[in-house]
């Protein structure tokens, strides 16, 4: 086969990872070891406790959707049939949307106290909740798109392959498009000739976040006025100043989001259904519900369209600081392509030059605070060490008064820096990074100094400066330069990991989404650089339409295996000199190579090994080598092991405690156009580590001698010991003040004390709950605006199979009523996003069971048992339900 420039170089690259391999052979368990990272990783913003508000409700019915096979006519009817039961129920709610295309349900509005009634009602299959979505975070800086390109061969597959995506249909759900902008067709009005379909499902003043912003306006306008779908968009496709992956797709904008604020996951399956009937190739979600199940409607929805025929690509998620099993739905759908983002490769950045006799320093603007001068010299410069004054560092560590103080990152946040500079007297902040390469921190209250962050080098070269005699000042201008990205092609720090809570490997693969620059509205700039997996996602929906143009006859959920097989896995984030591969279930095969697998003549299905929960031993594992080339080829199996994490959910360690993996063959010859089934055995680790998860690649090499040599790899992870040894429910940490952490048992027994935003009765804003440990008399009523009833306060350390919650007689222990007990019945319950927030679930004073029926309490005695089925547990096996029971709850209806 003829290899491209861009395969050369990556086969380089391979070379390297089996030489990684080499160094770091597997280990057993007498001589793995924690590895810890050269920097610490960022870590989740723990403190008070916070509340994590559930919302509306999806109510799943029971036949398949119809991309599944279900008439309509069924369907219509079994909605119909619902409804006449939860009316002969006497349960209350308001219909918001209906599904049936690709997901069997409605979602709806529904008091917090009907939730258990709703499960019970005849013809309910699941109920889950309806996930409010924020536009992703981004943070800005300035380095190119083009050097994006590059790390994933779309620059070769444009100039050197001839691709430009010509034919296809990519559509974006996000906050919209601005069709207007030159590079993605515009001016004109919509459609236009690039963006050429679209719909508004809820109009600028969405925000599901508010009551009175919560009813979707639609029209037929899908015009952006936040920027986050444009950026998007750009990536996939932009063609002018900036250069999209395929810059000749047709787009399709499906606006599901106002111009701020949060949307909701019922939105999303609509315009998942809409973009079906406009028979579009490609979707891009960049957007997602963290923490989630492959369960969750949307998954599966998106899981459909894959069915259907239309490739799905999603965003994994920013939740890396938030630890393991952090991924969103939908990128969590089995058929999904869940994407990870590596930081770029090079970054263009604004400088100044240090004086006297300095070199020029990059910087990067930090958000929310006041632009940095473009002319003209600061005052002198003063180091003020990391400015922590209400932490044990409590002393500035000089005077900035009128000076510009130099600050190093770390310890506390970037505002509380700032804050402390500014209050003493300084003209402005310079912020040097404690980890290498450059970083666009944020979050700052202006208070009238600039602050710009800078690399660590830079930070380090300052103070070399200013150990001289001389004074030292800064002298800006507005010329920019192009650095390499120390962290360019290693995992971001905010992407999430997986594995998925049912242990499938996710993600699936990964592309640059670290600071890329791209197209936004022509009202806010018409550029700007942001990142997050956001970028990653449309680097590979660009990527699957360079693909399908090359191969028009693959099958959508052919096209994972393909992108998996050619991928080229990364060296550890936290040590890349260590030579050791990072986390599997942090970059699934690795970054995307287009060219790789435009040109790729062979595959090897299945493109990953979920191993699951892995029992002590060998399993045993097939793989199909396929040849599609023109002579026969004899490949080399190989094993290269990758680190694994264990320990806490939330903050987890790293090691390696490798898998080891044997072949029945070593090598393998297939002729043309033929193909042959490898056997091996992986045999997981035995080290007693908590909550171990392992991985690594086969990779399936072309011997030398063939016409070039390509390395085919099939990524695999899984859980080694057994998995329902995670705990569910653990105590909740608090942060206080003085930074001390503070455990509490949960779940509690709680009365609300205070709320902002109540939406369908259920605190969804500045919740405030209080400890009942005693036990609670509860009215029942509404007391100074608040419910007066009982709430469960429950904390989920991981993902929950099924959660209960039942009524028991606190004399007796037994039902109220024979045949109803229950106040909560749900499946795939997300976890808590870190060890200090928590859910809280109402009692209205009613119970349901049997038969859809549910009936009051009277007054009396009473104590709720919370029971938590862990992830894939057996709910016949009692040791897989974690338990607790309420203090007694008196009801007094007066």
């Amino acid at each position: 086969m003829t290899v491209s420039p861009h395969r050369r170089r990556f086969a380089v690259l391979t070379g390297l990872a089996l030489v990684f391999g080499v160094l770091a052979a597997p280990a057993g368990a007498s001589d793995s070891a924690e590895i810890a990272p050269v920097y610490p990783a960022p870590a989740a913003e723990d403190g008070a406790m916070t509340h994590e508000a559930q919302g509306l409700w999806f109510v799943e019915l029971e036949s398949p959707p119809r991309a599944a096979g279900t008439a309509r006519s069924q369907l219509s009817s079994e909605r119909a049939e619902f409804r006449d039961n939860a009316r002969e129920h006497d349960v209350r709610f308001r219909e918001r949307m209906r599904f049936d295309s690709l997901w069997n349900g409605l979602s709806v509005e529904l008091d917090a106290g009907e939730v258990g009634k709703m499960r019970e009602v005849p013809g309910v299959k699941a109920l889950y909740p309806v996930e409010r979505v924020a536009i992703p975070e981004t943070a800005e800086a300035d380095p190119e798109l083009s050097a994006a390109l590059g790390m994933t061969g779309a620059d070769i597959a444009q100039s050197e392959l001839g691709l430009s995506g010509d034919g296809l249909r990519v559509a974006v759900m996000d906050t919209g498009i601005d069709y207007t902008h030159p590079d993605l067709g515009g001016p004109g009005s919509f459609p236009t000739g690039r963006v050429v379909t679209g719909w508004d499902f809820v109009g600028d003043d969405f925000d599901a976040g508010h009551p009175d912003t919560l009813e979707p306006d639609p029209d037929a306008d899908p015009m952006d006025c936040h920027g986050h779908g444009t950026h998007v968009s750009g990536i996939v496709g932009a063609d002018g100043e900036v250069t999209g992956v395929a810059p000749d797709v047709e787009l399709g904008a499906y606006k599901v989001f106002g111009c701020s604020g949060s949307t909701t996951a019922d939105v999303m399956i609509a315009a998942m259904e809409r973009a079906l009937d406009d028979d579009m190739d490609v979707l891009n979600m960049s957007i997602g519900s963290a923490f989630s199940w492959p369960q969750y409607p949307t998954a599966k929805a998106a899981d459909e369209l894959v069915d259907e025929g239309m490739v799905v690509v999603s965003s994994i998620g920013n939740s890396g600081a938030n630890g393991v099993y952090s991924a969103s739905a939908p990128g969590l759908g089995a058929d999904v392509i869940g994407v990870a983002s590596y930081d770029n490769a090079r970054i263009t950045v604004n400088t100044f030059d240090a004086n006297p006799g300095g070199e020029p320093v990059p910087y990067m603007p930090m958000s929310d605070a006041p632009e940095p001068p473009t002319e003209g010299t600061s005052p002198e410069l003063t180091d003020v060490g990391r400015a922590c004054v209400d932490s044990e560092d409590d002393e500035l560590g000089s005077d900035p008064e009128g000076k510009v103080a130099l600050i190093e990152r770390g310890t506390c946040t970037f505002d509380e820096k700032y804050a402390a500079a500014m209050d003493a007297g300084a003209e402005g902040v310079v912020i040097s990074n404690n980890v290498s390469g450059m970083f666009a921190g944020g979050g700052i209250t202006d208070r009238g100094g600039f602050a710009v962050g800078i690399p660590d080098t830079g930070g380090a070269h300052l103070r070399e400066l200013l150990d001289g005699a001389e004074p030292v000042t800064l002298t800006w201008s507005d010329e920019q330069t192009e650095v390499p990205n120390p962290n360019g092609g290693l995992i971001s720090s905010f992407s999430s990991y997986g594995l998925s809570p049912d242990l499938d490997l996710k993600p699936d693969i990964g592309a640059p989404g670290g600071l890329i620059r791209s197209t936004y509205p022509m009202h806010r700039g018409e550029y700007a650089t942001v990142s997050g997996t956001s970028m990653s996602s449309p680097h590979v929906a660009g990527g699957v339409a360079l693909l399908l143009e090359a191969e028009p006859s693959l099958d959508a959920s052919e096209v994972r295996d393909l992108l998996q097989n050619s991928a080229d896995p990364a060296p550890w984030w936290g040590n890349p000199d260590l030579g050791l591969l990072d986390n599997v279930h942090r970059q699934g095969a690795g970054m995307l190579d287009v060219p790789g697998a435009v040109q790729a003549t062979t595959t090897v299905t299945p493109g990953k090994l979920a191993l699951g929960e892995s029992e002590p031993g060998a399993r045993r594992q097939k793989l199909r080598i396929t040849n599609d080339g023109s002579e026969a080829v004899t490949y080399e199996l190989e094993h290269v092991p990758a680190l694994g994490t264990h320990g806490s959910t939330v903050e987890p360690s790293f090691n390696d405690a490798f898998a080891e993996v044997s072949f029945r063959r070593d090598t393998v010859t297939v002729p043309p156009g033929r193909s042959v089934n490898a056997l091996l055995r992986i045999t997981p680790p035995e080290d007693e580590l908590e909550n171990l998860q392992y991985g690594g690649y086969i990779e399936v090499v072309a011997a030398d001698g063939q016409d070039g040599e390509e390395t085919t790899r099939v990524p695999y992870a899984g859980y080694a010991g057994e998995y329902q040894s995670i705990e569910v429910m653990p105590p909740l940490e608090e942060v206080g003040e003085d930074g001390e952490v503070v455990e509490h048992d949960v779940p509690w027994l709680t009365r609300i004390t205070e709320c902002e935003v109540f939406i369908e009765n259920e605190c969804v804003e500045g919740g405030e709950f209080e400890n009942q440990p005693d036990g609670a008399t509860y009215s029942m009523e509404t007391v100074d605006g608040l419910p007066d009833i009982p709430y469960m306060l429950v904390h989920f350390r991981h993902q929950v199979e099924k959660l209960e919650m039942v009524v028991r007689d606190a004399d007796t222990g037994m039902p109220v009523y024979p045949v109803a007990d229950k106040v909560v019945d749900l499946e795939h319950v997300e976890r808590n996003a870190t060890s200090t927030s928590y859910f809280t679930y109402p009692w209205d004073g009613t119970v349901s069971g049997m038969f859809g029926w549910s009936w009051p309490v009277p007054d009396g005695d009473y104590r709720i048992e919370v029971r938590a089925l862990q992830a894939l547990g057996d709910r016949w096996n009692d040791e897989h339900w974690e338990t607790w029971t309420s203090p007694v709850i008196t009801l007094d209806r007066g």
